[in-house]
């Protein structure tokens, strides 16, 4: 999430209460998550295995629970906890707007769309020519979406990410971290009834052009899915995945968080993705392989009271 103009990081940390250590002079232009950090911004770790992902990274600023070494030209923020300094930091850039009305004054709707009644279109968002929005969607504050796209009945785009840091010896076991990303639905979509499309924590969900879901699709908080792909019903994706163009997931495909599927790949219905897919090939399973392979498998697999019959009777 980029800001509408650089803070200085003495401010920032005045703002969350933080010690100051390395470079005071650096001016701070975005906030985060440690996957997604650009030149400029601030970061956020309280988990000692990423301290080095982020210190070697080319984020301007990190708000960490332990003093280490500072990199050169680095600032760090020390306090004892960054999720709650990253929350402060994102809920003062990107502050809630409450809802005045059904269609926001703010909102930016192309020539030839059509918003049937009951749908609601939210604060900043932005909506393309000819496009068709169905009774019941809901399209949260700052999302983008292109021309000629189409969402059926019911279906929630930009709501908040499922991310919770877990705390511990806390009354409140799971900390909410606060989104702050956006959600980006290219040309051409269709979208099913009752499909959900997470924002960003901090970053970007982006469904690319082309792209055709059918009902009761999810996909996850900081999702790309790639250009011309296909997902039929029931199709659940993680979040932080990337998905290539014209990949096809058949009904009741699973995919966890954090993998890549390439380009062209095909994945047969109710398989477990939890790994990362090379393109070109067929899947399927749980977990998934070889979709050939995997057929073979289940021949054998049926054969084995029959084999096992056979065995008994040469003993």
């Amino acid at each position: 999430m980029k800001f509408k103009a650089p803070v200085s990081i003495k401010w920032v940390a005045e703002f969350i209460g933080a010690k100051l250590i390395g470079d005071d002079t650096i001016q701070v232009d975005g906030l985060n998550e440690v996957h997604k950090v650009t030149p400029g911004d601030i970061s956020f770790v309280d988990i000692e295995k990423y301290y080095a992902r982020l210190l070697e990274s080319n984020c301007a600023a990190i708000i960490i629970n332990k003093e280490v070494e500072c990199p050169t030209g680095k600032a760090l923020l020390i306090i004892d906890k960054p999720i709650e300094a990253y929350n402060k930091l994102a809920t003062h850039f990107t502050p809630f707007e409450p809802a005045t009305k059904m269609i926001a004054d703010t909102a930016i709707i192309g020539e030839g769309t059509i918003i049937q009644p009951g749908a609601f279109v939210g604060n900043h968002v932005k909506i393309g020519k000819n496009c068709i929005i169905h009774p019941g969607v809901v399209i949260y504050d700052g999302t983008t979406i292109g021309n000629n796209v189409n969402i059926q009945a019911n279906s929630v785009i930009g709501g908040d990410a499922f991310y919770f840091n877990k705390r511990k010896d806390e009354e409140v076991m799971y900390l909410k971290l606060e989104s702050c990303g956006t959600t980006i639905i290219e040309d051409d979509v269709e979208i099913g009834a009752c499909c959900t499309i997470d924002r960003g924590v901090s970053g970007i969900t982006i469904i690319g052009r082309g792209t055709k879901f059918d009902n009761y699709i999810h996909i996850g908080h900081g999702t790309i899915v790639g250009k011309n792909c296909l997902f039929a019903a029931q199709v659940g994706v993680a979040g932080k995945v990337i998905i290539g163009d014209n990949v096809l997931l058949y009904g009741q495909v699973g995919v966890s968080k954090d993998l890549v599927i390439e380009s062209n790949t095909v994945v047969l219905a109710k398989s477990g993705v939890g790994k990362s897919l090379p393109g070109g090939k067929v899947w399927f399973g749980i977990p998934v392989q070889d979709a050939k392979e995997k057929m073979e498998e289940l021949v054998w697999v049926k054969r084995i009271p029959e084999l096992w019959d056979k065995v008994k009777t040469d003993f």
